[in-house]
């Protein structure tokens, strides 16, 4: 009977490995932000907001496949920027420009859905995923900081070449959506006007990473 039993739990792993149901998608890249730089800024300012409009780009998903070709899961997001400048001040009533440092970051979670032809009997994979959840926006500069949330949207379409059974890689290119109407600055709530609204789109390039088991 035990030994019924252990053949019994060896069949079921081996058959829930071979059915590779489950995938974890790491990638790294670089993203550029898509929304329009407020008009009437100085040259210096606009070098400055130009610096905070790219960055580092990482994200992970994880997905269950339902059926060969559709699986459900969770995605995160991460946009990190950071732009070094200098500011208008005053010292004993004379001007003086006065280095600062903004870093920006715009965070994505949520459920996902996944389709692919992992299952396809060829080296060559795609797969296009969309998330819709919560993004959340920081910035802080000096001694100020904002921070707002709402709901955003990813959305993904990647190649992979597959160089074992479980490991597949290759480029994604990858679109996020978003839009805050209101932000938290030094724990004060403002809300914008329709001109004002913060746009967090982006357009992410990034080398994939699928593991699947």
């Amino acid at each position: 009977m035990i030994r019924k039993l252990f053949a019994a739990a060896f069949i079921s792993i081996s058959a829930l490995s071979s059915a590779q149901k489950f995938s974890i998608i790491p990638s790294v890249g670089y993203a550029w932000r898509t929304a329009k730089t407020v008009s009437g800024l100085s040259r210096e300012e606009e070098e400055y907001v130009k610096g905070l409009k790219s960055g580092m780009n990482f994200d992970i998903s994880a997905y269950y496949q339902v059926n060969p070709i559709v699986s459900v899961g969770l995605k995160y997001s991460n946009f990190s920027a950071s732009s070094d400048g200098y500011i208008l001040g005053y010292v004993n009533n004379m001007p003086v420009s006065i280095p600062v440092t903004t870093k920006d970051q715009i965070n994505f979670f949520g459920p996902a859905v996944m389709i692919s032809n992992f299952t396809e009997q060829t080296r060559h994979k795609m797969f296009v995923d969309v998330g819709l959840g919560v993004i959340s926006y920081s910035t802080k500069t000096a001694n100020v900081k904002g921070t707002g949330s709402n709901l955003g949207a990813e959305l993904n379409f990647a190649y992979q070449y597959q160089i074992t059974k479980n490991i597949l890689i290759g480029p994604k290119l990858g679109l996020t959506a978003g839009t805050l109407n209101k932000m938290k600055i030094n724990g004060v709530t403002y809300d914008f006007g329709e001109d004002q609204k913060e746009g967090l789109h982006r357009v992410s390039l990034s080398a994939a990473a699928t593991f699947r088991f």
